[in-house]
This record gives structure tokens, C-alpha cells and sequence, in this order.
């Protein structure tokens, strides 16, 4: 199963009513059950303190901790981080969350973010991830339907 990694900004627009990509966030959670999900453990927090309904962030963060892998930065990642923000100039977030990815060995990270920093994985955003993932279930069905 493959690995995709998700942005903070996606798990806001699932939780999120209001937000201008919330709109995909039933296709997107269907399309997921395909992978195998990553967040970090920070992002979890965030979404907290963002959301305004603390008791359905509580439950969607339930869901998280049932459903997909939360990992951690650990002290190499957030080093290594550190370094590749200050010599880039990147964005230390954005820069934590493609090295978590890269370390759990996540094929893609999902994002909304335009200006997400490139870490040597491959970003995606709804558009292409659902694009693509609805090409895949095209030719598996095709194929099933050629072995009947």
C-alpha cells in the first residue's frame, strides 16, 4: 500500500467547514482509505488551537489516532530541518513535515500549499491526487472486467 503524507492545511480543510477546499474533503477521505496516511504529531495541535468547535476537533483527532500513522520529527529531523530552512530559506514548517515524510518513507505529501518547500518527494494537491487516483480505479476496473 502506498504511503501518502498529508500537509496541515488538508486536515484543516476536512475539519473545517468554511474553508475554500473543504469541498473535497469526502472525495479526498474516500480516496485515502487506498493508503496508507501520515501526519505529524505537531499538526495535531495546530489543528486544535485552530479549530472554533473544540469538541468535533477532539473527535477528528480521535478518528486520526485510529485511522493514520502519527509520527514525530525527532531531534535528526528537526537538525537536519533547522539546517535546510536556514540555507534555503524555507519555511521550517513546511520544511519539518517533507522530512518527516521523507523519513517515514512516504511516496507523496498532499497539500494546498503553492509555495510547500520540495524536500525530494513528490507533491500533489486535490487536484492532481484525485485526478490521478481516479485514473488508477479507471484501469483496475478495466482490467477486472477483462478477466470476467
Amino acid at each position: 500500500m502506498s504511503r501518502i503524507f498529508l500537509d496541515t492545511n488538508i486536515l484543516l480543510d476536512i475539519l473545517i467547514k468554511d474553508r475554500p477546499n473543504h469541498h473535497y474533503s469526502g472525495t479526498l477521505l474516500g480516496k485515502l482509505l487506498d493508503f496508507d496516511v501520515y501526519v505529524s504529531e505537531d499538526m495535531l495541535t495546530t489543528i486544535y488551537y485552530v479549530a472554533k468547535e473544540k469538541q468535533k476537533a477532539l473527535e477528528f483527532l480521535a478518528f486520526i489516532q485510529n485511522e493514520w500513522h502519527i509520527v514525530s520529527f525527532g531531534a535528526d529531523v528537526m537538525r537536519e530541518g533547522i539546517a535546510f530552512a536556514r540555507k534555503h530559506g524555507s519555511d521550517l514548517e513546511d520544511t519539518l513535515q517533507c522530512l518527516c515524510a521523507k523519513y517515514n518513507k512516504c511516496e507523496a505529501i498532499l497539500t494546498s500549499d503553492t509555495s510547500f518547500v520540495e524536500c525530494g518527494i513528490r507533491l500533489e494537491t486535490y487536484e492532481t491526487f484525485l485526478l490521478l487516483h481516479q485514473q488508477t480505479n479507471s484501469i483496475l476496473e478495466r482490467e477486472r472486467k477483462g478477466k470476467m
